[in-house]
C-alpha cells in the first residue's frame, strides 16, 4: 500500500490589498499540486485550522503580521509544537527585529549605517548628526513589512523626529539610517537564494517619498527581472554564512538578500528577510521548481528525521 500524500499548508492571511497582491501562492499551489502533493493555503490566524493535520507549513504571506505582532508570535509557538514550519521558527523570531542587521555587521558584513533608538532623546540625538547641508534620513520601526512606518526626511525637518516618536511610543525601537542615494534613484536589488541555491534576482524600484510616505500613496512593488553579478552573487554567499552563525539555521529554504552599490558606504546589505518574501514567481517561472524540490525536501528531512528518533 502506498503512502499518503503528504499535506502541506501555504501560510497566508486571508486580505491582501490591489496594489500589492500576492502572485506566488497560486502558482506555487499549483506546482505542488501537479507533483502529486496535497497542498493548501492556510491563513495563520484562522483558529479553526487544525495545525497538526498538516506534515509541513511553508510561511509564505502573512503580511499583517506587524500589525499584530504577540499574535503572530503566539501561532508560531502553536505551530512549532504541531508540526514542521519552514523557515523555522527560531529563525523567524530572529529575523522579526531588523536589528539583526548589527549582529551581521559584527560577522563583517557590511550593512547601512544604523542607531537604534529606544528612546525619543536617543532618536533625537541620531537625527542631529545627520546635519550637512541637504541632509536626508530615513527613519522606520525595527520590526516592519511592507514599508509601514517608514518615512524619507530632510534632516531638518520635524516630522522625521515625529515619525520615530511615534514607533518608540508604540513600544518599537526606531531606526535612524542616512538616505542612500541609490535607493532613492531605484538601485536596489534583491537577490533569492532557494535551498541554498541563487535563483534570481530583481529590482522593484524606489518606494518612498521624500517628506514621508510612500511614492503614490501606497505601497505597490513594480518588480523586474534583473542580473546579478558573480560579486553580487558571492556577498549574498556571504550574507548567508553570517545569517547562519547568527541564526543557527543553516541554510534556510527561502531568502531574500536585498542590496546596494552605494558610493558613499559601499556594496551594503539593506535587508535579509527570512519570513514571508514575495519570491515574485509571477515573473520568474523558472524559480518555481526550485521552490517546490526545496519544500518537497523540507518534508524528506523531516520524515527522515521522525525515523531516527
Amino acid at each position: 500500500m502506498s503512502s499518503p500524500s503528504p499535506r502541506i499548508g501555504i501560510v497566508v492571511t486571508d486580505a491582501y490589498s490591489a496594489e500589492d497582491p500576492d502572485h506566488d501562492t497560486p502558482v506555487l499551489l499549483a506546482a505542488l499540486q501537479a507533483r502529486g502533493v496535497a497542498a493548501e493555503s492556510v491563513v495563520w490566524h484562522d483558529p479553526t485550522i487544525d495545525l497538526a493535520a498538516f506534515d509541513l507549513l511553508v510561511i509564505r504571506s502573512p503580511w499583517d503580521y506587524p500589525e499584530r505582532p504577540r499574535e503572530f508570535l503566539d501561532w508560531l509557538d502553536r505551530a512549532e509544537t504541531a508540526t514542521h514550519v519552514v523557515n523555522t521558527p527560531a529563525t523567524v523570531r530572529w529575523n522579526l527585529d531588523k536589528r539583526y542587521l548589527g549582529e551581521l555587521e559584527h560577522g563583517g558584513i557590511r550593512v547601512v549605517p544604523t542607531v537604534y533608538a529606544e528612546t525619543t532623546d536617543a532618536a533625537a540625538r541620531a537625527i542631529a548628526t545627520h546635519d550637512a547641508p541637504g541632509a536626508r534620513l530615513v527613519v522606520k520601526p525595527a520590526m516592519s513589512a511592507g514599508a509601514r512606518d517608514t518615512g524619507l526626511f530632510a534632516a531638518s525637518d520635524p516630522r522625521a523626529l515625529e515619525l520615530a516618536e511615534r514607533i518608540i511610543g508604540g513600544g518599537g525601537v526606531a531606526m535612524i539610517q542616512p538616505e542612500i542615494a541609490e535607493l532613492s534613484e531605484g538601485h536596489e536589488k534583491a537577490l533569492y537564494v532557494i535551498g541554498g541555491t541563487f535563483t534570481h534576482a530583481i529590482a522593484k524600484g524606489a518606494l518612498l517619498e521624500a517628506g514621508g510616505g510612500l511614492r503614490g500613496g501606497v505601497y505597490a512593488e513594480n518588480p523586474v527581472l534583473v542580473e546579478a553579478s558573480p560579486a553580487e552573487r558571492r556577498f549574498g554567499e556571504e550574507v548567508l554564512r553570517a545569517v547562519a552563525a547568527a541564526s543557527a539555521e543553516e541554510t534556510p529554504l527561502y531568502a531574500r538578500i536585498d542590496i546596494v552599490d552605494s558610493a558613499a558606504f559601499g556594496r551594503c546589505v539593506l535587508e535579509v528577510e527570512l519570513i514571508e518574501p514575495a519570491l515574485n514567481l509571477h515573473i520568474a517561472p523558472h524559480a518555481t521548481p526550485a521552490v517546490v524540490d526545496a519544500i518537497l525536501g523540507a518534508i524528506s528531512h523531516e520524515s527522515a528525521s521522525g525515523a531516527d528518533r
